[in-house]
């Protein structure tokens, strides 16, 4: 054990909080007034008192003001919370070490992230040759005085000569879109703005394909629903008014269109969908012929029965990953040039789901799933295995872009004990190398991973991680314990490093990730065994997670705590309603926890392929059941809950929260605290600056541990 651990073990057996310390149980909550709004759905009445807090928090004064409250309430709590400081401290110095993306190659130029370690934003570095010094591109900390303003997407040119970016400012989901010169560091023409959801592809050096939304009305850019999305291609030098309009389905506004194009320039490739369900029509446009047949778009999948993901094109035969007729996918070819002799299998379905495809040096390389954990295999072109890549241990790992003409390819792997480490690897003689890897200030060999399975209420067996420090780990001793979990979407939680929750773990608790139903562990059942009708099957898993880790001695009956993001603050929100009594405290992150209106906001209809409609009463009936706002159990003793939001979150409009956490405090719930914590100039997640999220973690996370009893150092 390295000298960083000794010293929170020892601290962890003599520090305990102060007997005295300051009353923590629930303050006095800002008044929230409440609206007389009753509806008549399907025959039931429904209350939604805090329906004006939906309104934007930009345009509505009130809302701004309870906001406002709510954070001087909740602000002055936090402060209070005996570890807060020492959270905010250890997780800044595990923070704080050399992080790399993975490099992506074009020409001779080299490109990636780079962060020296507490930058709040990563800067993107070119280097001329893979030896070559590297090169500052851009710095997006200079953007901005509070450092939220990000660097989003970015995209080479075939030949590296110019940067294809995008910028995300205060965490919206908007991007703007810029063109670089790579030598000199100049801008190439205007900006290119709405743009949401976007691929960004070149076509040849002389310009893009990109989608975008119609220009919302003003004030309704973080509200509005995101609808009539298109793909336009923009000429370098001219104005977007005048970029050309691709691909549309006026007829159809739900559809959504994004764009890329094949390694070799043949190819564009458009994916159209209606929701977050991997049901796609693919449409190919012949960039060599657009001369003659302009943006042409030929129909080669349609439907909207299934998945198909391009991999790349190699002469005239273009690989796709799809799930048609394989739930666990398959790889599948097609020849444009004899497109009527179909479709020919080329790898199988496997027992484990296919994650990732690529074609490199003119092999196929595939990563699977297996058991939540990344494994990838390299084969020929015709399906035959080459070999296994060597990963060291469980953990995820990803990238593996490039061209079907060059051997070279990068991949990352990381592990809930190990940051990411990046490699460089020759697809034809199979040598990995390390081509950066992190230095951090612990030893990895201090924690143990381990993974378990456990039955959930109908018998289904579940997989979960359990990260402890080894000492802890062969004592076998109870501690308190922070439980994860997301289930749906097809989101497959794998085992990667988060310095938040290895702080956590150092002052002795254990962090438990549950793979639960929902998500995409293990295909497309698993997904299908968690969504709409079956949503309550989530829930079941995770409240099943929970009392395993009681019953086993993982954690004390008064020691778990919860936390889930987005879908997965709506798990949260659900169990607590369901098992009031089995948690200690919580943190619904970013919720969706009105389900009976979710569909009203910005990218909120896409859900309804998980949610099901709320405007068909088989649908809303079932929505109605587990809805977190409209389900909390009046006057009965419920965990410490911090719910978090972000005022600029225009992925689950922070309304959500809102009215969910005035519900909380209306309905005499016992004497632990329900807070909100309602971040400016953030939004769903991405883009944070790197001070905000660590102020944040050290808010979630002394407040979770205040609640379960972890005892770490002042």
């Amino acid at each position: 054990m390295n000298r960083t651990a000794i010293a929170a073990a020892s601290l962890l057996a003599t520090i305990a909080i102060p007997a005295n310390a300051q009353d923590m149980t629930a303050p006095d909550y800002p008044e929230t007034r409440r609206g007389d709004v009753v509806e008549t759905i399907f025959g039931e009445e429904v209350a939604d008192p805090y329906r004006w807090l939906e309104d934007d928090v930009r345009n509505n004064e009130e809302v701004a003001d309870w906001v406002e409250r709510q954070n001087a309430v909740t602000d002055a709590y936090l402060e209070d919370l005996p570890a807060r400081d020492w959270f905010a401290g250890r997780i800044g110095e595990l923070t704080d070490y050399e992080r790399f993306s993975v490099p992506v190659a074009r020409g001779n130029r080299y490109f990636y992230n780079r962060n020296s370690g507490l930058q709040n934003q990563s800067p993107l570095y070119v280097r001329d040759g893979l030896d070559g010094e590297p090169r500052l591109l851009i710095d997006p900390n200079e953007w901005a005085d509070d450092g939220a303003t990000a660097l989003g997407g970015w995209v080479p040119s075939p030949d590296g000569s110019k940067l294809l970016y995008s910028v995300q400012d205060g965490g919206t989901d908007w991007r703007i879109v810029r063109v670089m010169d790579v030598e000199t560091g100049e801008h190439v023409g205007g900006e290119i703005r709405w743009v949401k959801f976007s691929g960004l592809a070149w076509v040849g050096e002389e310009g893009f394909l990109y989608s975008r939304f119609p220009e919302p009305e003003e004030g309704e850019d973080f509200q509005a629903l995101n609808t009539n999305q298109a793909v336009y291609y923009h000429a370098l030098g001219t104005d977007q008014a005048d970029d050309q309009l691709v691909y549309a389905t006026p007829d159809h506004p739900e559809r959504n269109h994004t764009a890329g194009t094949s390694d070799d320039g043949r190819w564009a490739i458009v994916t159209s969908s209606t929701g977050t369900d991997a049901r796609y029509e693919v449409h190919m446009i012949d960039l060599e012929a657009r001369d003659t047949l302009g943006w042409q778009a030929r129909p080669l999948v349609t439907g909207f029965e299934n998945s198909w993901s391009m991999i790349e094109s190699v002469g005239s035969r273009l690989f796709f990953v799809t799930n048609d007729a394989a739930p666990r996918y398959r790889v599948v070819s097609i020849d444009m040039d004899n497109p009527q002799d179909g479709w020919t299998v080329v790898i199988p379905e496997r027992d484990q789901p296919t994650a990732d495809a690529s074609i490199i040096g003119g092999h196929l390389v595939l990563e699977y799933l297996e058991d939540a954990s990344s494994s990838a295999y390299v084969y020929t072109l015709g399906g035959e295995m080459v070999r296994e890549i060597e990963f060291a241990g469980i953990g995820s790992a990803g990238g593996f872009g490039g061209s079907p003409d060059n051997a070279e390819t990068f991949y990352n792997f990381s592990s809930f004990n190990r940051p990411s480490t990046i490699y460089r690897y020759d697809v034809t003689t199979g040598e990995s190398t390390v081509f950066a890897a992190p230095d951090v200030s612990f030893s990895p060999e201090d924690f143990a991973v381990e993974q378990r399975f456990y039955e959930s209420k109908d018998g289904t067996r579940v997989p979960m991680f359990i990260v402890r420090r080894a000492d802890v780990a062969e004592s076998g001793e109870a501690v308190p314990t922070l439980l994860y979990g997301y289930g749906g979407f097809d989101v497959s939680l794998t085992p990667g490093f988060s310095a938040s929750r290895l702080a956590w773990v150092e002052a002795g608790g254990a962090y438990v990730v549950a793979n639960i139903r929902g998500g995409g562990e293990y295909g497309k059942a698993w997904h299908d065994g968690g969504r709409r009708a079956n949503k309550q099957n989530v829930f079941d898993d995770f409240i099943a997670a929970g009392e395993y880790l009681i019953a086993e001695g993982v954690t004390p009956e008064d020691g778990l705590a919860i936390q889930g993001g987005s879908n997965g603050g709506l798990l949260v929100g659900a169990v607590v309603n369901q098992r009031p009594d089995l948690f200690a405290a919580g943190n619904a992150a970013v919720g969706v926890m009105d389900m009976l209106r979710f569909n009203q906001w910005t990218a909120g209809r896409y859900w309804v392929d998980d949610y099901g409609y709320p405007d068909r009463e088989e649908d809303w009936r079932i929505l109605r059941e587990y809805s977190p706002y409209h389900n909390i159990q009046r006057e009965t003793a419920y965990p410490a809950l911090l719910v978090t939001t972000a005022d600029t979150d225009d992925r689950v409009v922070p309304g959500h929260s809102f009215k969910y956490t005035a519900a909380l405090q209306k309905a005499e719930l016992g004497d632990r605290p329900q807070l909100i914590r309602i971040e400016t100039r953030a939004g769903h997640g991405s883009g944070k600056p790197t001070d905000k999220a660590i102020a944040e973690a050290a808010d979630i996370l002394s407040f979770l541990g205040y609640w379960t009893g972890l005892q770490v150092a002042e």
